[in-house]
């Protein structure tokens, strides 16, 4: 998993995700909404809506902004279009499988959408269940290991029903299964300790390499998926090569 998150974090530090087309507050209400939809609109009893909220306030996301969301994702605004969260599978180009989250009030312009730059990349849509078997749903936590004692940390994940965890260039990772998300955030949070990255993800069973030029391909595609508005996350199970990164953060 480290190569996405070093990813994740070059795309935070060049402002490429989401401020490059001034759309910072719609992903941070996404979240929010998606946060208080999986576990309720309670800050002190929904970990990953907390955490989500402390993202938007640092962004400066109006409170009232944060308030629409949370009750858009607990179905209390009943003046707005219903939200749904939906998962399609697809392909990019050289057969990478994705799996990409959307939340959306449309889903026939949504789909739409993901086909026309999937299928100008040279990728396409795939049918329910034909990418969905490469990947698993797991419980993610990452954070810097700067200020922490990764011995504590691995104690209190064991603790929590993790399955790895990782300390690699100063980034430590905790994978579990999906079930164990809120034992996880529980002892996290009982420990202080806040992570950058709180979700669950969808994780390759099996990663493949491709070479430098191919593997920016496939990224131009992913990030060009991502761009899209219904667009949440995209999983792949490309592996991102070093090489891969040093030339993503120079582009």
């Amino acid at each position: 998993m480290s190569g996405h998150s070093k990813w994740s974090t070059i795309k935070r530090k060049k402002g490429a995700e989401d401020a490059r087309r001034g759309q910072i507050f719609t992903r941070l209400a996404r979240e929010i909404t998606l946060a208080a939809r999986e576990s309720g609109g309670d800050i002190d009893t929904n970990f990953r809506l907390r955490l989500a909220v402390d993202r938007a306030k640092a962004s400066n996301m109006p409170k009232e902004s944060i308030d629409r969301a949370i009750k858009r994702g607990t179905g209390e605004s009943k003046d707005e279009a219903a939200i749904e969260e939906v998962m399609y599978e697809g392909y990019a180009p050289h057969g990478v499988a994705l799996m990409i989250e959307c939340l959306t009030e449309n889903r026939n312009r949504t789909v739409s959408e993901l086909k026309h730059v999937l299928s100008r990349s040279g990728g396409g849509m795939g049918e329910v269940g034909s990418v969905s078997w490469q990947f698993t749903r797991m419980a993610y936590f990452s954070f810097p290991e700067d200020k922490l004692d990764f011995d504590k940390v691995f104690e209190l994940a064991v603790e929590g029903g993790a399955d790895d965890i990782t300390n690699e260039e100063g980034v430590i990772e905790i994978l579990g299964p999906s079930d164990a998300f809120k034992s996880l955030s529980d002892e996290l949070q009982a420990a202080k300790i806040i992570p950058e990255e709180a979700e669950l993800r969808m994780i390759p069973n099996q990663e493949i390499e491709l070479n430098t030029d191919l593997t920016l391909k496939v990224m131009r595609t992913i990030e060009m998926v991502e761009d899209l508005d219904d667009v949440q996350a995209v999983y792949s199970n490309l592996r991102i090569s070093e090489d891969a990164l040093v030339a993503l953060e120079a582009d």
